[in-house]
């Protein structure tokens, strides 16, 4: 009785041991598509220490002189995220496939990385047209913009893709809002070529007026695995329907552009000066930040006729840093012939 108990002890403790350590890749393959000769291509692969210890990569063993690693060369604390990345010289025409052997103390034997692609004799250079890179799935845009739309319009918004991958790719648009369809043309898109996705806006189906802003998901198949390099940022302005007034209200801004100059510093602010000169009640509606990144605060959102308020806007450098978008503030209004107000934002960083 005691040696089988000890026997299982044993086994559990192999398990244990087995398990202790985790080495997860998101991705074990990637191909990187279409390269020049000798044009350096280079895959990075995203990996977590799943273990119940800390992680030592011992080695990456690449298996030819032709492609180089880097790793991780300390320890790598349990749950921490950390990469390797394998750059291929690309030092012959046509089809590669290269690997890498990981050595650590997470497997008893290695795990295997592969970077995929083609190098071309002569490759066009898309980066003009298409500065985009969505993992191969090339696109001239990353953000859509549905400006000034009234309630009861249907407005679309066309987005240029190119195929810079080695294999056929099917572009999907993934986690779409009621309000916002896409169709891909053509569905199948072969490596080299080129097509288009159409976004239509179905306005009957945005709740509020002003901003509304939502994030959708450029894929090259259906089922990829929503991820923030694939992002797509959308936002559409919706405005109030104008009503016509005798003695209308009537806004006047001290300057629709605003200056920030950080110096070196991690804030900065600037005043806006807002009156009413109209001969009724100014009212702000909305108030609303385009990007991340800016904070704002209103002396009062109603102003008599006569009044003024101001506009405080405060920016923080580390946020405008990683804007995708012009940095901007939108203003709705009862004013008939000023409803929407965009101040814009120069950011000195």
């Amino acid at each position: 009785m005691k040696s089988k108990l000890a026997i299982t002890a044993l086994l559990a403790l192999a398990a244990t041991a087995a398990q202790a350590q985790k080495l997860s890749i998101t991705k074990k393959t990637i191909d990187i598509g279409r390269t020049g000769y000798e044009v350096p291509v280079t895959a990075t692969f995203e990996m977590r220490n799943k273990g119940l210890r800390k992680l030592v990569i011992q080695d990456v063993q690449p298996d030819c002189n032709c492609t180089k690693v880097e790793y991780p060369k300390s320890e790598i604390g349990i749950g921490d995220k950390f990469t390797i990345r394998m750059t291929y010289d690309a030092r012959m025409l046509g089809h590669f496939n290269k690997q890498a052997a990981i050595i650590s103390n997470g497997s008893k034997e290695p795990v295997y990385i592969t970077m995929t692609g083609v190098v071309l004799a002569d490759l066009m250079d898309y980066s003009g047209s298409y500065p985009y890179d969505f993992g191969g799935l090339l696109s001239d845009a990353n953000e859509l913009e549905f400006d000034n739309v009234k309630k009861g319009d249907q407005l679309t918004c066309e987005m240029r893709i190119m195929n810079n991958s080695s294999s056929v790719m099917q572009p999907n648009v993934l986690h779409l809002p009621p309000y916002l369809s896409a169709t891909a043309f053509p569905e199948l898109l072969n490596p080299g070529r080129s097509g288009k996705i159409v976004f239509t806006l179905n306005s009957e189906k945005i709740r509020d007026y002003g901003l509304t802003q939502t994030s959708v998901f450029l894929a090259q198949q259906l089922g990829q695995k929503v991820k923030s390099d694939i992002e797509v940022g959308v936002s559409a302005v919706l405005l109030p329907p104008v009503k016509q007034m005798e003695n209308a209200p009537q806004l006047v801004l001290s300057d629709t552009a605003l200056v920030l100059d950080f110096g070196g510093r991690s804030k900065k602010s600037g005043d806006i000066e807002l009156t009413n000169i109209g001969h009724s009640r100014l009212d702000i509606t909305s108030l609303q930040m385009f990007t991340r990144g800016l904070k704002v605060t209103l002396g009062k959102s109603r102003l008599m006729p006569g009044e003024s308020t101001k506009l405080k806007i405060t920016g923080v450098a580390a946020d405008l840093k990683k804007a995708r978008t012009a940095p901007r503030v939108l203003m709705i209004t009862n004013d008939p012939k000023l409803s929407k107000v965009v101040i814009t934002i120069n950011s000195i960083l």
